[in-house]
């Protein structure tokens, strides 16, 4: 008898060693197969131009055949779920964003996917601004004769967004809020999507990802009033903030970040982490990016966890300040 109680002592501590033993070995395995990198939003904006980068170093890291996979639709919660409902062996991956994880869980009564119960962070990777900008014909060059003509005119503006929830949304939103003026949103597939009916004069307002919308301002294709972060963006100093226009608050950046199917074992999580870190660090990786305007990040697992957990209260309480409406 003494025996068989003394057995079952032990059966816990033999079971802990054993689930131990088989993390050491998926981290000293991993990755044993192709891991798939899905991005929400479509090829050519700041977070697939960044998986791409990651993908390529993965690879020489790791020669295990890393891809990207863009899933575009509903801001970035097609791909945020199908990560959230993969197995959870580090084989596919999201580089997912705010919208997905802290603002559309805000805005919509029924996800596929709980932010906080469904899915592990790895790390966050950058943070990015956007720019309101017009095209160049829209006969407004300081930010009070837009909202003038916003005012005379109620359907003149028509603006695109890379979907429900995302910053470019939001800002629109914020916007027309803090302004008293109507705006017409449309729903596109990406920012790349929106640029050519911009461009072409079928959208004419738009809060444009700094790192699509840049080039074309430096070029006088498109003519910018403000960035939506609460600080100026080192790529365009003269540019001013919301707030310093006269918008106490404005702020609609958007930020993505490596995540991966709750349950991923912690090792794994470890090593894409401290690889992910790694690349940032690496000077032509961080002078591509840093010119797109991304602020770059790196932060632990627990860092970035943390920083889920406090927005999404924050976005619950602006977006029901801002009278921005749940959507069903």
């Amino acid at each position: 008898m003494r025996r068989l109680l003394g057995l079952a002592a032990a059966l816990p501590l033999a079971l802990g060693a054993l689930g131990f033993a088989a993390q050491v070995l998926a981290q000293s395995g991993y990755p044993d197969k192709p891991i798939r990198i899905l991005v929400g939003f479509s090829p050519g904006v700041a977070p697939d131009i960044t998986s791409r980068l990651f993908a390529d170093r993965f690879n020489e890291s790791w020669a295990k055949g890393v891809v990207v996979e863009n899933v575009t639709g509903a801001g970035g919660n097609l791909a945020v779920e199908r990560t959230a409902k993969s197995p959870p062996d580090g084989a596919t991956i999201a580089m997912g964003g705010n919208a997905a994880v802290v603002i559309n869980p805000n805005m919509m009564d029924k996800l596929g996917y709980d932010p906080l119960k469904d899915l592990s962070y790895i790390t966050q990777v950058f943070i990015v601004p956007n720019i309101l900008v017009v095209p160049p014909d829209v006969p407004a060059t300081t930010i009070q004769e837009l909202i003038a003509l916003a005012k005379d005119k109620p359907d003149y503006f028509v603006a695109g967004h890379a979907g429900v929830g995302t910053s470019q949304h939001l800002g629109g939103e914020l916007f027309m809020k803090m302004t008293g003026t109507r705006i017409q949103q449309v729903p596109y597939r990406g920012t790349t999507a929106v640029l050519p009916d911009l461009m072409g004069g079928r959208l004419n307002i738009f809060f444009g990802n700094i790192s699509n919308v840049l080039p074309l301002v430096r070029e006088g294709k498109l003519r910018a009033f403000a960035v939506t972060s609460r600080k100026r963006s080192p790529q365009i100093p003269e540019l001013p903030t919301m707030e310093e226009l006269g918008f106490p608050g404005f702020d609609a950046t958007a930020w993505f970040g490596l995540m991966a199917p709750a349950g991923t074992p912690r090792p794994i999580v470890d090593k894409l982490h401290d690889e992910a870190v790694k690349i940032l660090a690496q000077p032509d990786v961080r002078a591509r990016l840093e010119s797109m305007g991304l602020q770059l990040v790196g932060n632990t697992p627990e860092q970035f966890t943390q920083l889920v957990k406090d927005e999404l209260p924050m976005w619950g309480r602006v977006l029901k300040d801002a009278g921005i409406k749940m959507l069903q």
